[in-house]
């Protein structure tokens, strides 16, 4: 535990204007972001005497070991740069609201030349006009398929429209009449996009209108006797009224307004929104947040207000918000939304009528919202910490390991060697932080060999960071000056030392395990079987590899870090270093020889406060370091349910990448050997010479007339290909005849070649 005294700002030092002030811990990480109207009051008051400060106050400043600062001009200047880093440092005391769900919403993509009406989760895009939130997908649809029948708006794929086209025949919505069928010319691609923009118009809530002009429409045919077309239209109208009864009136209709109410205890708040435009409620959300930090109602409503209207503008944010307490001082935040609409918007306590009555309905929903989220979480936090517990006693650890580390390995009969690491904070996954890793330092299967390589390059990149932010020196010199040296041993055999880590003798030591690097990636929260759209990218080119970034590192810098004494791009703004913060457990798939390869690795780097363990997948024991027998957990124990888990997310993450790679591989053309030659300009030489065999035949000046190709890269495709064997010619089964390379060559440019 720090003591906040050690860096607290000299007097005179802290600035009286407004700012943003940020709380790093001892590794870095901005744990904490605030604003303030004057720098030097506030941070004042967390230099005091840690009795008077709120516990949860109490603990920031005790886990922090910096603060910083950045001045501004206004108080909205400071409110929109506490929203920025909020959101780009994710910082743990800090107030962070979830979605209980993921709201669909029904959009218009006004964007497209046919409009499309469906269903969107997510972000929004630009160009599609959006109607709620709303509860659930279901009621959307209810309601679009009554409106189709007055509205028939094209709400098919780009991939049925486009076959309904070719084939001159509309979907079955196009003959019962819930669709104009534009897709065959039935109508215009203006006459639909006034029916998309009439729907629009409806769902804003200019409903009176239309509605009259229909009864009026009706009454006249009936006039005329055309009493088919008067019933239809009065089928039409009662459609509307229907849909409309879905959204139930509760105030005056031109008010557009947000409620927020706020449900709170000690320790959580929950927090709903109902979006009433045009005098009905159009959509409802909530929200749950752990109290981390001191915060009181204000608090919370002004961070649902930045979350709720960070991202938007225009229309998106309404004329009124009505709030169960106004933020102190008021001013900025109003401005700010303001600024976000374009118009005045009021923030305001409703006192008394309507609008005090829904307050209230709001409200009774945030109190439900938190007492089923705590009924819901109650069983789930107490098992993880019970397990958590269990693995500590199990193994005889000082404290609970709150971060866990697992690795494993995976190969098919040793080709495409990878390996995993996944990160569990306080028992749940923390995806943001997975890597993967190709085996680079030798060829064919040897499970520990690779263990021992994967914990080394993980932990010597966790030492790089500690040596940059001056941690290292002094524990280098501790290590130095210890009856036994620190040291590691590379591929090539030469021991790298922590004084020698950075220096050019560590690089030519490690550059047999890291010339070519380990590709990571961040794997995007979502369902453990979906597949990693990094994954999806495949094996890494010999030129470079891709870090989670998307960034391309040349030659000899690995992914998951710069090599030693390298000057790759390092994040210096406080954002999770990639290796940079340490587990307390790390955890390998395997038994015996893993967990001693893992503990080798680690005692060679001089770590000695991690501890390892293993889980074999035969008896489920687990395995500790220079221990002859297992430790054998209960089948009932959560602790070994979740050693499990973590284990068999370590085996998913690595067989997904393996099996990617081995899939790309399978359809890798001669081009794809050719060192640093990336897609475009694959496509771009395809292009010029129409297959692989007149590209093998042109010359370098030939190869340099392709745009965006020079001449270096030129001779290396042109000697690449000269030393790569022809592929045998592709024969058509059907016939026997022989198919032309010109066909291959433009199968290649798909990423594949003929077998």
């Amino acid at each position: 535990m720090a003591d906040p005294s050690s860096y607290r700002p000299k007097p005179g030092q802290i600035p009286d204007s407004p700012g943003v002030y940020k709380f790093r811990d001892e590794h870095g990480r901005v744990i904490y972001v605030g604003k303030a109207k004057s720098l030097r009051q506030r941070l004042s008051s967390y230099f005091q005497d840690l009795a008077n400060l709120h516990p949860r106050t109490r603990t920031m400043v005790t886990t922090a070991a910096a603060v910083e600062w950045t001045v501004v001009s206004t108080e909205v200047e400071a409110l929109q740069l506490e929203y920025s880093w909020i959101k780009e440092f994710d910082p743990r005391f800090n107030v962070k609201y979830r979605d209980d769900k993921s709201y669909p919403s029904l959009a218009v993509t006004l964007n497209e030349e046919f409009p499309r009406v469906q269903v969107m989760r997510g972000a929004k895009k630009k160009g599609v006009r959006y109607f709620g939130p709303y509860g659930h997908a279901w009621a959307i649809r209810e309601t679009v398929d009554l409106m189709l029948r007055v509205f028939p708006v094209r709400t098919c794929s780009a991939g049925v429209f486009k076959r309904s086209a070719q084939i001159g025949r509309p979907c079955l919505l196009g003959y019962i009449g819930k669709c104009s069928a534009p897709c065959v010319g039935r109508v215009t691609a203006e006459e639909h996009r006034q029916l998309a923009e009439e729907f629009c118009d409806f769902m804003a809530g200019r409903t009176g209108t239309y509605l009259r002009r229909l009864e009026q429409r009706m009454h006249e045919a009936a006039e005329e006797m055309e009493y088919e077309k008067a019933a239809r239209l009065r089928d039409d109208i009662g459609a509307l009224k229907r849909a409309m009864e879905k959204n139930a009136v509760v105030l005056a209709d031109a008010t557009d307004a947000d409620l927020i109410a706020v449900a709170e205890d000690e320790l959580e708040a929950a927090v709903q929104i109902f979006h009433v435009r045009g005098g009905r409620v159009r959509g409802q959300r909530g929200w749950v947040t752990d109290k981390v930090e001191a915060v009181d109602t204000a608090g919370l409503v002004e961070h649902a207000l930045q979350q709720l209207y960070g991202e938007e503008s225009g229309d998106a944010v309404p004329k009124e918000v009505l709030v169960p307490a106004v933020p102190d001082p008021a001013e900025p935040v109003t401005e700010w939304l303001t600024g976000r609409r374009g118009s005045r918007v009021d923030l305001r306590i409703p006192q008394r009528g309507d609008k005090k009555d829904l307050m209230e309905t709001v409200q009774r929903n945030a109190q439900q919202a938190l007492a089923l989220h705590k009924t819901k979480r109650a069983s789930d936090l107490t098992t993880r910490s019970r397990a958590l517990e269990e693995i500590a006693e199990a193994l005889g650890l000082d404290s609970a390991p709150l971060r866990v580390e697992c690795f494993d390995i995976s190969h098919l009969q040793g080709d495409d060697v990878v390996a995993s690491m996944v990160v569990f904070e306080d028992g749940l996954p923390r995806k943001s932080e997975y890597r993967r890793f190709q085996i680079k330092s030798f060829a064919g299967q040897d499970d520990v060999r690779s263990m021992h390589e994967v914990v080394s390059r993980r932990f010597r990149r966790y030492l790089h960071e500690k040596q940059k932010t001056g941690e290292w020196e002094e524990e280098a010199t501790e290590a130095a000056g210890s009856a036994e040296p620190v040291g590691a041993t590379g591929a090539t055999g030469a021991a790298v030392t922590p004084e020698t880590v950075g220096s050019p003798e560590a690089t030519e030591a490690t550059e047999a395990t890291e010339s070519a690097g380990a590709t990571e990636a961040t794997e995007p929260a979502g369902t453990p079987g979906a597949t990693e759209p990094a994954e999806a990218a495949g094996a890494t080119e010999s030129a470079g590899v891709t870090g989670p970034t998307g960034v391309t590192a040349p030659a000899g810098q690995d992914a998951d870090g710069p090599a030693p004494g390298s000057s790759g791009p390092l994040d210096e703004e406080g954002r999770p270093k990639r290796f940079a913060y340490p587990p307390q457990l790390v955890v390998v798939d395997g038994g015996k020889p893993q967990v001693a390869a893992a503990k080798r690795a680690l005692d060679e780097l001089g770590v000695d406060d991690v501890a390892v363990c293993g889980l074999a997948k035969r008896l489920e024991e687990v395995w500790l370091p220079d221990e002859d027998d297992p430790v054998v957990l209960p089948r009932s124990s959560e602790g070994l349910y979740l050693l499990q888990r973590v284990r068999d997310e370590a085996h998913r993450f690595a067989i997904t990448y393996q099996r990617s790679k081995r899939a790309k591989s399978m359809k890798a053309g001669p081009l794809d050997t050719v060192p640093g030659l990336g897609d475009s300009r694959k496509q771009a030489l395809l292009k010029h010479f129409g297959s692989v065999k007149r590209l093998r035949a042109a010359t370098v000046e030939q190869i340099c007339e392709v745009p965006g190709v020079g001449r270096k890269t030129a001779e290396t495709v042109a000697a690449a290909l000269a030393g790569a064997a022809p592929a045998a010619p592709a024969v058509n089964t059907a016939t026997g005849e022989i198919i032309e390379d010109e066909a291959a060559g433009a199968a290649s440019s798909n990423g594949g070649t003929r077998p």
